[in-house]
């Protein structure tokens, strides 16, 4: 039987994986072994972490609202409570651009979940 000799796919795979790694610090962007395992790991870390970006912005958002509600005398759970009661569908990232770029919208708002209560 033949020997098959594969070293363009062997070095290929190595470039692909080291490749990924360039920038990472120490021999983790120079040694094949360690730069796998660093690269996996990112992979891994990037994953998790697209799932958890929608819950930090989701909490980021809550505390602009909260800020802008309590320059307005009311609380958060208050004007979202009195949103839900006028039935005014609009969402945190919504709520939280208006309270930053047009603070009297939002006051307009926190006076139509004042009088819902």
């Amino acid at each position: 039987m033949a020997r098959v000799k594969n070293s363009v796919v062997t070095h290929a795979r190595r470039h692909k994986i080291l490749k990924r790694a360039s920038g990472y610090f120490g021999s983790k962007h120079l040694l094949f072994k360690t730069a796998k395992e660093q690269v996996l790991r990112s992979l891994r870390y990037s994953y998790i972490d697209r799932k958890n970006l929608k819950s930090d912005m989701r909490k980021l958002w809550i505390k602009r609202i909260n800020a802008a509600c309590r320059m307005n005398d009311i609380s958060y759970s208050r004007f979202i409570n009195g949103l839900n009661k006028a039935n005014i569908k609009v969402n945190r990232k919504m709520l939280a651009e208006l309270a930053i770029n047009d603070p009297k919208a939002f006051a307009d708002l926190v006076k139509l979940a004042k009088k819902a209560k």
